[in-house]
């Protein structure tokens, strides 16, 4: 069976060989990581409502779709970003963990949707929104099925996911807004210096910080769909 415990260790959490969960976090780091789960949630909700509803009146059937899967990725990702650090150190967290991190795919490809769809060419367009689902499928069964295995490798494809866009620079340039554009590129940097502080273990309020990188990320990608919607 999983043994689960806190134990007090150099880096703040880590799971090892076992399958431990190490949780060191004192209470103000874990109240800061609450307080930035619970603003992200809160701000998700209202902004996807708001994000379907002026969809809905101002986009296509095609761009409705693509926002709404979009939408469905951001809020997996926040609701289980806020379920698996909120809960207590059990063999319930370190479930949670594995779609957590799955969650993480989700996002990048759900993201890409919408952006992706805009292409003019649509069988490059739908041969690279393929492959960016078959990627995120494959770290998604890894992280399912072989949890707490291939975690640095995992953050090297996050990353790789998270740039693979600009291999279709010229043709997502010419489609998309200017502002959509900066806020795309503002996401991409912001999640790429947020996982300094994912590694920086020792510093204190880590998490936090390191969740606040991607709240604010995330924020920025929405700005971008939301001009692309109101272009529309």
């Amino acid at each position: 069976m999983t043994i689960f415990r806190i134990k007090q260790i150099d880096s703040h959490s880590r799971i090892d060989s076992r399958g431990s969960v190490h949780w060191n976090y004192d209470r103000a780091e874990l109240i800061a990581d609450g307080v930035v789960h619970v603003l992200g949630l809160v701000a998700g909700l209202i902004a996807v409502t708001a994000l379907i509803t002026l969809t809905g009146v101002f986009a296509n059937t095609s761009k409705f779709v693509s926002v709404t899967v979009y939408a469905a990725g951001l809020l997996a990702m926040l609701g289980l970003s806020a379920a698996y650090n909120l809960w207590p150190v059990s063999p319930r967290k370190w479930v949670l963990r594995r779609f957590d991190h799955s969650a993480i795919y989700i996002l990048i490809a759900a993201t890409y949707t919408p952006i992706i769809s805009q292409i003019k060419d649509q069988m490059f367009a739908l041969a690279l929104l393929a492959g960016v689902w078959s990627v995120a499928l494959v770290g998604i069964l890894l992280k399912l099925f072989k949890p707490g295995k291939f975690d640095k490798l995992s953050v090297g494809l996050y990353l790789a996911m998270g740039w693979s866009g600009l291999i279709a620079y010229d043709h997502v340039v010419e489609t998309l807004p200017n502002l959509a554009m900066w806020f795309l590129a503002a996401g991409g940097a912001l999640y790429t210096l947020g996982v300094i502080f994912h590694a920086w273990r020792r510093l204190r309020f880590q998490n936090a910080i390191w969740h606040a990188f991607v709240l604010v990320a995330a924020a920025c990608h929405y700005v971008a769909v939301m001009d692309l919607v109101l272009a529309a």
